[in-house]
């Protein structure tokens, strides 16, 4: 486990550059999950450690598999200085020990909710789950372990959330992109949704 979280953080500094904070979590009955924060000019990147120590099961297995198994990270990039996000950083780590906790497997077009503002005064309190692969390389293991991939969190408000929960997640990406939203705004608004 602690072999895999750090080559899971080497990735990450690789990517990303140093740190310049971190913060640790942990949830009675769960790993310890760190949050590291990465300032990149105007933006600010907030990446978790340790949801990928152990595979997420699926919730229907009679036994977990404690060595095959999708791993992941989860990274959300911001806007720096239009609001208090550093107070994201438990509402992350929540996110990340939702596999540990409830059996969940975290993946693309899913929708994680965390039931209270990410972080003050944010209009958010749920993300959608994008696809890997751009900003940080999954992280290949040895066979049979699955690679670690870093998923990108979309904050959505809730009626974004509502809508992609009817329309599906595609129809609302389509939807942010064809109105120019800025899903690394803080404080945006929603988008159009007819």
């Amino acid at each position: 486990m602690g072999e895999i979280l750090a080559l899971v953080e080497a990735r990450l500094l690789t990517a990303l550059g140093e740190p310049d904070a971190r913060a640790a979590v942990t949830f009675l009955g769960t790993d310890r999950i760190e949050v590291l924060r990465f300032v990149d000019g105007d933006l600010v990147r907030y990446a978790t450690l340790g949801m990928s120590a152990q595979p997420m099961a699926d919730p229907t297995a009679a036994l977990a598999d404690p060595v095959k198994g999708p791993r992941a990270e989860l990274v959300l990039s911001v806007r720096a200085g239009l609001a208090d996000t550093d107070k994201v950083l438990r509402p992350l780590a929540v996110l990340a020990a939702t596999p540990q906790v409830e059996g969940l497997v975290v993946a693309p077009g899913a929708s994680l909710d965390v039931g209270e503002p990410l972080w003050p005064g944010a209009p958010f309190s749920s993300v959608l789950v994008a696809e890997p692969g751009g900003l940080v390389q999954d992280l290949e293991l040895d066979e049979p372990m699955d690679p670690v991939r870093f998923l990108p969190l979309l904050p959505m408000t809730r009626n974004e959330a509502a809508w992609k929960r009817v329309r599906g997640a595609q129809e609302l990406q389509e939807r942010w992109l064809s109105h120019g939203t800025d899903l690394r705004d803080p404080l945006r608004g929603a988008v159009t949704l007819d």
